[in-house]
């Protein structure tokens, strides 16, 4: 039986190549970051910026909440984004648990 993709989603941050950061969100981890790396569905941003490599990744609860994060990741300077890398700043329990 398959997973239930409402309840497996992940948010993640990329290191780019060029030392720029992408933030993304998938139900498989692995498979997307090959995409990024290798194939045509990864996001253009990523594309020319070749290798990238996982740099953090949580679990999210739903969709819903997967993407609350990675917007708000996505809002963050650099500085904030390096420190969620470090889990020296924490994605808000607020998004970790799927509350508002």
């Amino acid at each position: 039986m398959a997973p239930d993709k409402e309840n497996s989603w992940t948010v993640y941050i990329l290191r780019c190549a060029d030392n720029s950061l992408y933030t993304g969100i998938t139900t498989d981890v692995a498979r997307r970051i090959s995409e990024h790396n290798n194939g045509v569905r990864g996001a253009s941003y990523t594309r020319a910026r070749r290798p990238v490599e996982l740099a953090f990744s949580f679990k999210a609860s739903n969709r819903s909440q997967a993407s609350r994060a990675e917007a708000w990741i996505k809002a963050k300077d650099r500085k904030t984004k390096e420190s969620i890398i470090q889990r020296k700043t924490a994605v808000p329990e607020a998004l970790q648990s799927g509350q508002k």
